[in-house]
């Protein structure tokens, strides 16, 4: 994956959670928890995009 391909990726995300934490009336701590649960997804994907972390998909649980 090419490096401005993930930089985009990266400044969209950005950019549309600014947009909803500015624009969409909710309480803060909601938005705090989707602050948090955004930043794990995309800290997740990064892994994965530079291959340190393995495919999730491989994980079962039970």
């Amino acid at each position: 994956m090419p490096l401005l391909h993930l930089v985009l990726v990266l400044v969209v995300i950005g950019v549309l959670l600014w947009l909803v934490n500015t624009y969409i009336p909710m309480d803060s701590k909601i938005k705090s928890i989707l602050n948090a649960v955004v930043v794990i997804a995309v800290v997740i994907w990064l892994l994965q995009a530079f291959g340190l972390l393995g495919a999730i998909g491989n994980i079962h649980v039970g």
